[in-house]
């Protein structure tokens, strides 16, 4: 089990590397529209994500 949490998060590192690696602009300009959300907007597309990611490992383990 321990196995598959470090290759998720390894995967995750690399998932979360392509953006700014393939459009820095795009990705300067996400961050900027984030740094300007409301916490409590930030925390809804985090629990949004989190959510969607859930329903993902769920769907794809079954």
């Amino acid at each position: 089990m321990w196995d598959e949490l470090l290759i998720a998060a390894a995967l995750m590192l690399v998932l979360e590397g392509l953006l700014p690696v393939l459009s820095p602009k795009s990705f300067k300009q996400m961050m900027f529209d984030a740094s300007q959300m409301s916490e409590q907007q930030l925390r809804v597309t985090g629990i949004i994500t989190m959510v969607i990611g859930a329903i993902a490992v769920y769907i794809l383990k079954h």
